[in-house]
């Protein structure tokens, strides 16, 4: 037997960190750590890959991520990183004024920090956009901006009563603003011209290419199934898989209709069953429980409070009836189904945990590994119960700082004490929890060195604000496992996750080795090489 790849000269991630130690690779599984088995292996045919001091690692895996729409909003009107009211709406008339033969104007990814109060008009869109209409989720994809032709289209007017789920912003005298909020954005998104399967394969594929140039050999995909106007790419994952093309390995998070009941667990096996084919395999459940703080729909144990300090009578939305969540949960959890929660607020947090109880009192141990996204606001008392339950705490690093949305639209409504709640990483840890990571993009960038930063500095990477919770930050190597480990072991690709022998050698080397330098430049760190099964799938132009 003769080593395919040998990497060598530089430091490896661990579990206990880095060590500097050589691995060698054959076929598409690491075949030998250390420095006699590995050169015992080495040949003609085998390449050596010089680290040069540059650290190897797993292959980062994203545990919530939607590449897909992320992949269709690149190539429509990609809003993403504007920062002004004025940048945004400049973006807007370029788009359309460059296709003039698009019949909608679609796309996304604006931030509300750009609008005062975060909430732009219609009037802005009608301004450079009067003959078309416009529908363009904001990078969160809780809310949508549109302007007076769709809200004509959609038969919008002041008599239009609110969804059940959702809510659409009004003027003094009623009037709709063109902000639709959660449920709400279905009215006008709906009618939105859908992309092709052809699309959807185009867009998984230009996805997969900007993941794997970040390090990403593999993700869970949170949203298979329609949503919102969102198109189900389950269709894009399997022509990928049959064609040889998906070169990640993905797990699909079932879309859990949270306007209906039980009645819908048997088509979800069915579509286990249906959508599971190679590299994708669709063995999750996604339940969305609650909305988002910065708009109000963020379930809350206690009321929001006003611009004043003072209480409201609002404490969010239940997506999905807080009564009646232990019981799916626990039929779900039977079934072997992994339950993937979006819970952001203390009380979706609190729901969800309390499901994950019911089905562990009814069913015993399994190792469904159920794993709640997002976790803004955890209540403290809550923070032991994921490691007594064995629920994975699935955390998005890069919004765990000071920034205008946080500053300006969530602390003020959350007051001092809720606030200091928020994103409680190194609780977590310290309570025993494991970590898995994730980036929610097309909402924030999927650049895991970018949310490691984060993780371990509570400053976004450039950033002058102050450190944001300085209690909360974990270590560099926490921070990487949580990204690798934590991630894999949420994905049950158990062969992955850690450089030893005989896992798959899903692999990356970066251009440096962040141990060596300061903490607060872990986020110039760049991805030189990736490789999935020992399969070379990026090479930085420099590697």
């Amino acid at each position: 037997m003769q080593a395919d790849l040998l990497f060598t000269g530089g430091p490896v991630l661990t579990p206990d960190g880095p060590v500097t130690t050589p691995v060698a690779v054959v076929g598409d599984r690491i075949a030998a750590v250390g420095d006699t088995a590995a050169r015992e292996l080495t040949g003609p045919r085998t390449e050596v890959v010089e680290l040069a001091g540059r650290l190897l690692l797993p292959g980062f895996q994203d545990a919530h991520i939607h590449p897909v729409p992320a992949g269709l909003e690149m190539s429509q009107c990609d809003l993403t990183g504007t920062k002004t009211a004025e940048e945004t709406v400049a973006a807007v008339r370029a788009y359309a004024e460059a296709h003039p033969d698009r019949e909608w104007i679609t796309g996304g990814g604006w931030s509300m920090e750009a609008f005062e109060g975060g909430a732009p008009t219609r009037e802005l869109l009608d301004a450079v956009v009067p003959d078309r209409p416009v529908y363009l989720p904001n990078r969160d994809h809780h809310g949508a901006w549109v302007n007076s032709r769709a809200l004509e289209r959609a038969g919008l007017t002041r008599d239009t009563p609110d969804p059940a789920d959702g809510r659409i912003e009004r003027d003094a005298s009623g009037e709709p603003t063109g902000l639709l909020q959660e449920g709400a954005m279905r009215y006008v998104g709906r009618l939105t011209p859908a992309a092709t399967a052809a699309d959807r394969l185009a867009a998984l594929l230009h996805a997969q290419r900007h993941l794997h140039a970040l390090g990403v050999t593999a993700w869970q995909d949170a949203l298979v199934g329609d949503f919102l106007g969102m198109d189900d790419p389950s269709d894009a994952y399997l022509a990928a898989a049959r064609e040889g093309s998906l070169t990640a390995r993905v797990v699909g998070a079932l879309w859990w209709d949270r306007g209906r009941g039980a009645e819908q667990i048997p088509e979800l096996v069915e579509r286990r069953a249906a959508s599971s084919h190679g590299r994708f395999r669709a063995g999750s459940v996604k339940l969305m429980l609650d909305g988002i703080a910065e708009t109000g729909t963020a379930a809350l144990l206690d009321p929001y409070l006003d611009a004043c300090g003072c209480a409201t009578a609002n404490r969010g939305t239940s997506f999905v009836a807080p009564d009646r969540l232990p019981s799916y949960v626990t039929e779900l959890d039977a079934l072997g189904f992994q339950c993937h929660f979006h819970a952001l607020g203390d009380r979706a947090v609190r729901d969800a945990l309390d499901a994950i109880e019911a089905a562990r009192k009814a069913n015993g141990p399994s190792d469904t590994r159920p794993h709640l996204a997002h976790l803004q606001i955890v209540h403290p008392d809550d923070v032991p119960r994921f490691a007594q339950l064995g629920a994975t705490a699935n955390i998005q690093p890069l919004w765990a700082a000071h920034e205008p949305q946080m500053d300006e639209l969530t602390i003020p409504f959350l007051g001092p004490q809720r606030a200091s709640w928020q994103y409680p990483f190194g609780a977590l840890l310290r309570a025993g929890a494991t970590l898995a990571a994730g980036s929610d993009w097309p909402v924030s960038s999927p650049d895991p060195l970018q949310g490691v930063h984060v993780a371990v500095n509570r400053v976004l990477p450039g950033g002058s604000r102050p450190v944001f919770l300085p209690e909360e930050r974990i270590g560099l190597t926490d921070a990487l496992t949580a990204y690798t480990a934590g991630s894999a072991y949420v994905n049950h690709l158990d062969d992955t996750g850690t450089v030893r022998p005989g896992a798959l050698a899903d692999l990356v080397v970066l251009d440096r080795d962040p141990y060596a330098g300061p903490p607060e430049a872990i986020g110039e760190t760049r991805v030189a090489l990736t490789y999935v099964g020992g399969a070379c799938v990026y090479a930085a132009p420099d590697a």
